[in-house]
């Protein structure tokens, strides 16, 4: 299921589709190649450190290695047209806001984040943008928070392996609740969302995993930055603008993880604030307000700060342009913590072996080889582990997920409802799961799957999934997650899905919300 001989970035090349209106064929299932294939390495600037200039000409080389990465990052964005984005990455823009926008419906339908949807009601504004489970319209930064709750509530939402960030939810949320009142049509919202991912996406990458090892969510940091970007960009800011609101944004990026340790769901709450805070800067930038041009790499920035790292301005924007990293970026098979998919890809290969031994019952013991960064995400403290609180904290357990998927050979949203804590056998099973670390080269989403089984008779089995960058599921495959999520496939789900992924050819996004709500209001499709 892997081939780890593929590029890590989708280079900006000569695009003759480049030019066409649409930006995807219809949801049907593709040849994957190279060029569809993105970066899942962690670190930004593996390629060798680039040239500055960027193909701006008005701006010198020599000063462009001076410019603070903000200052270079507002520039990019705000001159970036259709035209400068490769089809592929059109493409793999679409597919992704589709699957994003079918965890909203999920989560929705689902009646989650019902805190957040209450105080962006209550918070008004403007009629400025429709959410789904909302009677009437809210102002723009009271619907980034609403979108922002709903996208991760369920934790289903896409995540790029390599950076920890998941890619959507910092980019959903602002783009939905702010395109309406800026009139975007659709090439105005393809190129916002371009602008938006890969702000995300290379602040993740600047320092990957580092922000998780000191306590912080990397999503909530990447994702105030992406709604600054993609709402300044939407609504036509200048450059000079929008580094502020940049700078801005710094000042409320964060997220704890200390979630880990009670089994409270304050993580799905993050691409919420982020993006609400992202347009409250843009907005502030706009009435004047000024922030830090050196708010990433700065003496007291972003990263020195949250991460404990240093990084330069060329490590963060380098090559920004010439390389896209959002076709990387993976839509979720699982619904849970994306550390363990591997695992419970071993564990549906261990549960297919153990049909001629009686299942379960068999097993003595699992152990599960993880490396050192996921041990302290999904294994630790060990008692809440075994035995999760809450249906969130299981989430985030490898011994409850591997034996959920030992015992039932599938894992959906279904499995994760609080009553699944209770089974006798999911529970009996999650208390001989334990783990090793392990060390590995290369991004810990990115590990193998690991498994060493113990019978109860002496027979050993052992389950291997490679580790190494893997295809993102085709579009064939995203569209039925979407259907799924969305209640189930019927007209609307079909009109909705074509939209999405020819999202250039719309005049603007009141269809595309009128679809949702719709959608949300029929009842599922059994």
């Amino acid at each position: 299921m892997t081939d780890t001989g593929r590029p890590h970035t989708v280079p900006a090349v000569a695009d003759p589709a480049v030019a066409e209106p649409a930006v995807a064929d219809p949801p049907v299932a593709e040849t994957a190649t190279a060029e569809a294939i993105g970066p899942a390495h962690p670190h930004p600037h593996a390629h060798g450190p680039h040239g500055a200039g960027h193909g701006h000409s008005h701006t010198h080389p020599d000063d462009l290695a001076r410019e603070p990465a903000a200052v270079q990052l507002a520039r990019w964005a705000v001159e970036l047209t259709p035209a400068k984005i490769p089809s592929v990455i059109r493409r793999a823009l679409c597919r992704q806001l589709l699957d994003g926008l079918g965890c909203v419906l999920a989560a929705a339908r689902g009646g989650q984040a019902a805190p957040a949807l209450t105080v962006a009601a209550a918070l008004g504004g403007p009629p400025e943008a429709v959410v789904p489970g909302l009677a009437a319209p809210v102002g723009a930064p009271a619907a980034a928070l609403a979108l922002g709750a709903l996208v991760h509530a369920l934790d289903c939402d896409d995540t790029h392996p390599g950076a920890l960030v998941h890619a959507t939810a910092a980019v959903l949320p602002a783009l939905f609740a702010s395109a309406a009142a800026a009139r975007a049509d659709g090439p105005a919202l393809l190129t916002a969302a371009a602008a938006g991912y890969e702000t995300a996406l290379r602040v993740g990458l600047g320092a990957p995993y580092r922000f998780h090892a000191r306590g912080v969510h990397a999503t909530q940091v990447a994702a105030v930055f992406a709604a600054a970007v993609t709402s300044s960009v939407l609504q036509g800011r200048s450059a000079e603008v929008t580094a502020h609101a940049l700078g801005i944004a710094g000042s409320s990026a964060g997220g704890l993880l200390e979630f880990l340790d009670t089994g409270s769901d304050t993580k799905s709450l993050h691409p919420g604030l982020a993006a609400h805070a992202g347009l409250l800067a843009t907005r502030l930038a706009a009435a004047g307000a000024e922030g830090p041009s050196t708010v990433l790499e700065g003496r007291h920035g972003v990263y020195t700060a949250l991460a404990g790292h240093t990084v330069t301005a060329d490590e963060i924007v380098g090559d920004l342009g010439e390389m896209w990293h959002v076709s990387a970026v993976q839509s979720k098979l699982y619904p849970c913590c994306h550390l363990l998919h591997r695992t419970l890809d071993a564990a549906a290969s261990l549960h297919a072996r153990l049909i001629p031994y009686g299942g379960t019952s068999a097993l003595a013991s699992v152990v599960a080889e993880v490396p050192p960064g996921t041990e302290p995400v999904v294994c630790v403290p060990r008692p809440h582990r075994v035995a999760p609180r809450t249906a969130y904290e299981a989430k985030f357990s490898l011994p409850f997920s591997t034996a959920l998927m030992l015992c039932d050979g599938t894992l959906s949203l279904a499995g994760y409802r609080a009553d699944a804590l209770l089974r006798p056998d999911v529970t009996t099973l999650a208390a001989r799961v334990t783990h090793t670390v392990r060390a590995y080269d290369g991004p810990d989403a990115e590990a193998p799957g690991v498994l060493r089984a113990l019978l109860h008779d002496g027979t050993a089995l052992d389950v291997r999934i490679e580790g190494g960058p893997v295809r993102p599921p085709d579009t064939a495959r995203v569209v039925a997650g979407f259907h799924a999520n969305a209640g189930g496939e019927s007209a609307l789900t079909r009109e909705l899905a074509e939209r999405v992924l020819r999202l250039d050819r719309e005049d603007g996004i009141d269809a595309v919300l009128a679809l949702t709500s719709a959608i949300l209001a029929a009842p599922p499709v059994l």
